[in-house]
């Protein structure tokens, strides 16, 4: 699923999406799955609104993709909006509050908008974006968005709106169709499929050997809690075709876990903020990593000199997070 007719575009200012969610399977074994995909197929050329709720790594930005993809204005890009990243000032640059010469922007020319967890907007952010959404009557302003809305949360926007954080009214323009998306401890049949994927997947992006998994590893794969989903088993199945080696355990993963629920839930009253920050830390500079050893071919050397630290100090950190025992390995 790399290879898409449609880019996911974003303008210059915004993060660009990570390949996690855009390289899934199109099916699966499960009834929740399958019962998924019969409502998408319904309602993707459709034009209606859909909201997308589901866990941490569940893979919305794969379904956004795909809604857009079948909706009738697929000839035209898809704008991703990160909502956790947006303030009035730049949410309003976005939308184009603030052109004085009516110049339109990449989100109200594209043919779909992805509003990536809109529960992220303050309240401020929120009222900016009901001004331009359309609502079936008379334009309020010159340049509204006209394209598909497609919105993601991993929040309970039910739980928000009582809280008064999140408006009812801009619930109601958004979710035309409200998809929940199942966590991968809920569709555990469909994991040896996601891995056998992502074995493919990797073993070609980091141009190594295709390696199989033993009996033994899926046993552990299918009876992992999985708290980040899609996104925590690929990069497990990652590490499996870095190393060559199908036959690993996950008991390592506990303290991951644990690091990424506390991630996940920046709302939470019994969450460290430290204790986040140091997590977000360490599993952003293992992605750049990654990313970095996959850019290179996994040679080493040039990884670090692209990282910007010493060959030593790269090594010592691919032994801290469980890519290489030694400088042999």
């Amino acid at each position: 699923m790399r290879a898409e007719s449609n880019e996911l575009m974003t303008s210059t200012s915004l993060r660009a999406i990570p390949t996690t969610a855009d390289a899934l399977p199109t099916t699966g074994m499960s009834a929740a799955i399958q019962s998924l995909e019969a409502v998408l197929r319904e309602i993707s050329p459709t034009n209606i609104p859909v909201l997308l709720v589901g866990e941490i790594g569940t893979g919305k930005t794969h379904y956004a993709q795909r809604i857009h993809q079948a909706s009738r204005q697929s000839s035209l890009p898809l704008v991703r909006i990160p909502c956790a990243y947006m303030s009035p000032v730049t949410l309003a640059e976005e939308l184009g509050l603030n052109n004085r010469d009516n110049a339109e922007t990449d989100a109200q020319r594209a043919g779909s908008v992805f509003l990536d967890e809109i529960g992220d907007l303050d309240l401020s952010c929120q009222r900016q974006l009901l001004y331009v959404l359309p609502d079936g009557k008379a334009s309020q302003r010159k340049n509204p968005l006209s394209g598909r809305m497609i919105s993601s949360t991993s929040r309970n926007l039910d739980e928000e709106m009582r809280m008064a954080r999140f408006r009812s009214e801009l619930y109601y323009r958004i979710s035309g169709v409200c998809l929940r998306l199942p966590p991968l401890r809920e569709r555990r049949e469909d994991i040896p499929l996601l891995v056998e994927h992502f074995l493919t997947t990797h073993a070609a992006e980091l141009d190594r050997p295709r390696p199989s998994v033993s009996p033994r590893t899926m046993r552990s794969l299918m009876d992992h809690s999985w708290p980040g989903n899609i996104r925590e088993l690929e990069n497990v199945v990652r590490k499996i075709v870095a190393l060559g080696d199908g036959d690993i355990r996950l008991s390592e993963n506990k303290q991951i876990d644990a690091e990424e629920r506390t991630i996940e839930t920046p709302r939470s009253r019994d969450f460290s903020l430290k204790a986040a920050a140091r997590a977000a830390s360490r599993e952003a500079e293992k992605q750049l990593i990654l990313d970095t050893l996959a850019k290179t071919r996994w040679n080493r050397k040039r990884a670090a000199q692209e990282l910007q630290i010493s060959y030593k100090s790269l090594l010592f950190k691919l032994k801290q997070i469980g890519l290489q025992d030694s400088e042999e390995g």
